[in-house]
């Protein structure tokens, strides 16, 4: 007799929308509102890589479905882009295009863990990868990570106490979500002997690559080539996230296999926001400089209104407010910040010990906007 239609275990157990506990409150607000809690960006992308820029004359069939490795003069320029920047081993057949950076680690996950295995991933982290990770099955193990470690041995150490025989693959993200932390390069060579000791999978997540302060970004890749499978964003380095394009690249073989799981699930990114993606690639560097120069302007205001140390890269500020939650409930501090119309994203959703923290991204509204609702911030801290 078939069982009464219900979810799977496994995804009851993954969190939903991180702001849903506020988002009636969010709805409700009335006075201006200071969206603060998505890492988005402000800014249209350059004149030229827009959706309004591509014409069917100019690009016959681009409504009709991509080859599903990616288009081929895409994946052409993404080889040349991470032999050149990010100086790792690159050939076509190490490239996969996906439904942005969630579908190239969805990909990643979806080949390399088995149900049970488990990823580990430094914390705090995205909030959204522990639900990728469980939508494959996979179990999420937290490492806290970014406000512990002070040395390569250290970062190795916090690894390796949550190793276990189930776990497969090593999370990595920098410059951070949401620490604003860009890792050394003698912390990821470090991580990537660890990994190869222990055979560990390593996922590079470096969607905030192109945004970097201070300090240089450093691909972890080029330690361990033959075991990391690394996920660059479209999105976040050119303004695109509405076209959902990013891509996977590693060793051939795993890149086979992960695009049987990305043929399976969203079979192929988006024409359109691939070729938007070509001309990014193409002719978007300018737009990327004069971007990083007003991130970087945004963040050291923020990072001095609040007193935070400034980040070093990504667009994220995380903040500790354990002493203003009163009873314990971040939520209660977050629903004080909405009445000033500022929105925060909980740190619970970045890892287990962050239950005290919010994050804080300082790119999500034009810069005279965010100064406006970090001042609020700083006078309810106050």
């Amino acid at each position: 007799m078939p069982r009464v239609p219900h979810p799977a275990p496994a995804v009851t157990a993954i969190s939903g929308a991180v702001f849903s506990r506020l988002a009636p409150r969010i709805a409700a607000h009335r006075g201006k509102l200071y969206p603060l809690h998505v890492g988005d960006t402000w800014m249209e992308p350059f004149a030229g890589g827009r959706m309004e820029d591509l014409r069917v004359d100019v690009h016959p069939g681009m409504h009709r479905y991509s080859e599903t490795q990616g288009a081929p003069a895409l994946v052409d320029a993404i080889v040349e882009k991470v032999r050149t920047q990010n100086g790792l081993p690159c050939e076509r057949e190490s490239v996969l295009v996906t439904a942005g950076a969630t579908g190239a680690l969805g990909a990643a996950i979806g080949m390399l863990a088995a149900p049970s295995e488990e990823i580990l991933m430094l914390a705090p982290y995205w909030p959204l990868i522990p639900g990728v990770a469980q939508a494959f099955r996979a179990v999420p193990v937290d490492v806290p990570f970014y406000d512990r470690v002070d040395s390569p041995q250290a970062a190795v150490e916090a690894v390796r106490e949550r190793i276990t025989p189930r776990s497969v693959a090593l999370y990595v993200s920098t410059p951070s979500n949401p620490t604003g932390r860009v890792l050394p390069a003698a912390w990821l060579e470090a991580l990537a002997e660890l990994a190869r000791q222990e055979g560990l999978w390593i996922l590079s997540d470096e969607v905030y690559e192109a945004y970097v302060y201070s300090g240089q970004h450093v691909s972890i890749g080029r330690y361990a080539p033959e075991r990391t499978l690394s996920a660059f964003s479209f999105s976040k380095t050119y303004g695109m996230a509405g076209n959902r394009t990013g891509y996977l690249t590693g060793p051939p073989d795993a890149i086979t296999q992960a695009r049987k799981i990305s043929t399976h699930t969203f079979y192929a990114a988006p024409t359109a926001g691939q070729l938007a993606a070509l001309r990014a690639l193409q002719h978007g560097d300018a737009w990327v400089r004069e971007t990083r120069a007003a991130y970087r302007s945004a963040a050291l205001d923020a990072a001095a209104v609040l007193g935070q140390t400034p980040p070093e890269g990504s667009c994220f500020l995380f903040l500790d407010v354990t002493r203003y939650c009163g009873d314990g409930d971040v939520f209660r501090f977050l629903e004080d910040c909405l009445d000033d119309g500022v929105v925060l994203a909980p740190g619970l959703s970045c890892g287990r010990d962050y239950a005290g923290w919010v994050r804080l991204c300082f790119t999500s509204m034009p810069p005279q906007e965010t100064a406006e609702a970090v001042r609020l911030l700083s006078k309810r801290l106050r």
